[in-house]
C-alpha cells in the first residue's frame, strides 16, 4: 500500500506545477486517452498479494466458513483494507456489509397423505426446502412433465402454475436421433445433471409462479434419503440456503410410488394437467436464520458513473472440520487479495487523474461453498446497481497454483471460462489485453459447452451471466489440495498470481474506459 502515499504525492506535485491554458485544455485527452495502464499494474505486486494471503489464509480466520466467527474476522479485515486505501463504499456511511439472510437448515421431517394412504419421510420422500412447519392439504396439483422451461422445448407452456404446487419428473425428453431436446446434443444437460438439474427444475417452478415443487426422482432419492436420514438422527445442521428466495417454495424429492400415488400414468405421461387428488402435508422444520455478509467498495467513473464493470470473487471457505482449519488459501484466498492489489490500483490512477470512465464494483461473495449464495443474492434479490448497467462482470476464483493435470503448455497460463458466450466484444478485449501487456497462455480448455466439470455453471459469475451480462471465469484449475485444509499460503505461486491479477486488471482498464459499452451478441445459456 505504499504505492498509494507515493503517487499522491506525485500527483500534488503535478497539479501545482500545471499552469498553462493550454495544457489544460488538453488535459482531458492526455488523461482519458493517453494514460498509461503499466504504471498502475506495476503497483499489482508478488510481495504485497503474499503479505495480504499469509494473513487471509491464516488460521485467525478459521477457515472463513459462511456467517460463522471466521467470516466475520474476515469482512472486517476487508473493510479495513478498503477504508486505508481511501476507497469508499456504494452502501453510504462506513456501511461496506451487504447483508446476506440465509437459512442454516436442519433437516426436517414430514408425511403426505395421498388419497388415504401415508407416505413417511426416509422411505418415500425427503423435505428439500420449506421456510416454516406446515399443515396444508391441497385439492389439485399440476402435473408439468419434466418441468423444463427453456428456450427449445418448455413443459410449462400454456398452463398457470401460479400459486399451485406442481409435480414433476426426472430426466428430460430425446429426439428421434437420442439427442436431449434443450440441446441437440447427447451430454448431460442442466435439466439432466444430478443437482444442478434439481436446482434447474426448482429454479423453473418458482419463475413460473409455483408455491412447490413434488419431484419424483427415485434413483437420486434413494442417495438422499440415507444423508438426510443420518442428519436427522444426529440433528446435525445441513446445507445453507437465501431465506429471501425460498422463503414460499416447498419442496419435495419423492419415489416413483408416492408419484404415481399422485398421477398413476406419470412414467409415460409428459402432458401438463390438473390432477384432482386429496394430498396433506404435514412438515416439521426446525431450521435457522442467520446473517452473512457480501463485502462492497467502489470507485465512481469519471465519465459514464452509471455503467458498472463488477470485479468478484469469493470471501469463504469450508471452515473448520472434524479440528482441521480449511484455509483456503488458493480457494478462494488468492482471488480475494487479487481484488485488493487491482482496486489499489484502479485507485491509484483515479489520484492521478486517470480514473475509470464507467464505475467499478470490488464485490467480495459470502457463501460461494454453499452454493454461489452471496452471488445469487446480489443478482437475484438486491443489486446494488441496477443489473442492465452492469457492462460486465470479471470473477477470480483460484488463481495462484497450477493444473497437475495440464501437461501441455507453458506454466505461465491462465484458464479462462465465459469469455465469448455471450459478448465478443469482451472476448476480444480480453485477448488484446493478454497480447499487449501479460503474454500468458489463455486455455480454453474448460471452456467447452461439453466439459464434464462444467465449471462455467460453477463459480459465481454465472449469476451474472445467467441474467445475460457478460462474464470471465478466472481459473487455474483443481489441483491435490483442493478443498482440503493443505491448501495453504506457502504452496501459493506469487509470481503467477501477480501476473494473473495483472490481466485481469489491463482487462477491466479497457472494459472501464473504452468509449463504447461493450456489446452482448449472444443468449445466455
Amino acid at each position: 500500500m505504499k504505492n498509494l502515499l507515493f503517487i499522491y504525492c506525485l500527483s500534488l506535485i503535478f497539479v501545482s506545477c500545471g499552469s498553462s491554458s493550454s495544457s489544460k485544455s488538453n488535459e482531458k485527452i492526455t488523461k482519458a486517452e493517453k494514460a498509461n495502464p503499466i504504471e498502475y499494474a506495476s503497483t499489482i505486486t508478488s510481495g504485497e498479494l503474499k503479505t495480504m494471503l499469509y494473513k487471509y489464509a491464516s488460521d485467525e480466520f478459521e477457515g472463513r466458513d459462511t456467517g460463522e466467527r471466521g467470516q466475520k474476522l474476515a469482512i472486517e479485515y476487508l473493510k479495513e483494507k478498503y477504508k486505508t486505501l481511501n476507497i469508499p463504499t456504494p452502501l453510504g456511511n462506513d456501511d461496506y456489509f451487504q447483508e446476506v439472510p440465509l437459512e442454516k437448515q436442519k433437516v426436517a421431517e414430514g408425511k403426505l397423505t395421498v388419497n388415504g394412504k401415508t407416505f413417511n419421510s426416509f422411505d418415500d420422500l425427503v423435505i428439500l426446502a420449506v421456510s416454516n412447519s406446515i399443515n396444508i392439504s391441497v385439492d389439485e396439483i399440476v402435473y408439468v412433465g419434466f418441468g423444463i422451461d427453456d428456450d427449445n422445448y418448455s413443459d410449462y407452456k400454456g398452463i398457470d402454475v401460479k400459486d399451485k404446487i406442481v409435480l414433476a419428473k426426472a430426466g428430460e425428453p430425446k429426439d428421434a436421433d437420442g439427442n436431449f431436446i434443450t440441446t441437440g446434443d447427447t451430454e448431460d444437460t442442466k435439466w439432466t445433471n444430478g443437482r444442478q438439474s434439481l436446482s434447474s427444475k426448482r429454479e423453473a417452478a418458482t419463475a413460473n409462479g409455483a408455491k412447490g415443487l413434488v419431484y419424483m426422482d427415485s434413483d437420486m432419492l434413494s442417495k438422499y434419503a440415507i444423508y438426510y436420514k443420518k442428519q436427522h438422527a444426529s440433528g446435525a445442521v445441513g446445507r445453507l440456503s437465501l431465506k429471501s428466495n425460498e422463503r414460499d417454495m416447498i419442496m419435495l424429492m419423492v419415489s416413483e410410488e408416492l408419484g404415481k400415488a399422485i398421477y398413476e400414468s406419470i412414467s409415460e405421461d409428459t402432458t401438463a394437467k390438473n390432477i384432482k387428488s386429496t394430498i396433506n402435508i404435514e412438515i416439521e422444520n426446525k431450521s435457522e436464520s442467520i446473517t452473512s455478509e457480501n463485502v462492497v467498495a467502489y470507485i465512481k467513473g469519471s465519465e459514464k458513473p452509471d455503467e458498472i464493470v463488477v470485479i468478484s470473487a469469493h470471501l469463504d471457505h469450508e471452515g473448520i472440520k472434524d479440528g482441521e482449519i480449511y484455509n483456503g488459501a488458493d480457494d478462494d484466498g488468492s482471488g480475494t487479495v487479487a481484488i485488493i492489489e487491482i482496486a489499489e490500483a484502479f485507485k491509484l490512477a483515479e489520484i492521478a487523474g486517470n480514473g475509470p470512465k464507467r464505475s467499478i464494483l470490488f464485490l467480495h461473495v459470502t457463501g460461494e461453498e454453499k452454493g454461489l449464495l452471496g452471488s445469487k443474492y446480489y443478482t437475484d434479490n438486491d443489486p446494488i446497481f441496477p443489473l442492465e448497467n452492469t457492462v460486465a462482470n470479471l470473477n477470480i476464483d483460484m488463481i495462484g497454483r497450477t493444473d497437475p493435470e495440464r501437461t501441455i503448455g507453458t506454466k505461465n497460463y491462465i484458464y479462462l471460462i465465459g469469455s465469448d458466450k455471450l459478448s465478443t466484444d469482451l472476448h476480444n478485449i480480453s485477448e488484446e489485453a493478454n497480447t499487449n501487456y501479460t503474454k500468458m497462455e489463455l486455455d480454453y480448455k474448460f471452456n467447452d459447452d461439453n466439459d464434464p466439470n462444467r465449471f462455467y455453471y460453477r463459480s459465481d459469475h454465472y449469476n451474472f451471466a445467467k441474467n445475460n451480462i457478460p462474464v470471465i471465469f478466472y481459473f487455474n484449475g483443481t489441483h491435490e489440495d483442493y478443498h482440503k485444509p493443505t491448501d495453504t499460503p506457502d504452496k501459493i505461486e506469487y509470481d503467477l498470481l501477480e501476473t494473473r491479477a495483472r490481466l485481469v486488471f489491463y482487462t477491466a482498464w479497457e472494459v472501464a474506459n473504452r468509449n463504447q459499452r461493450i456489446v452482448v451478441d449472444k443468449a445466455s445459456k
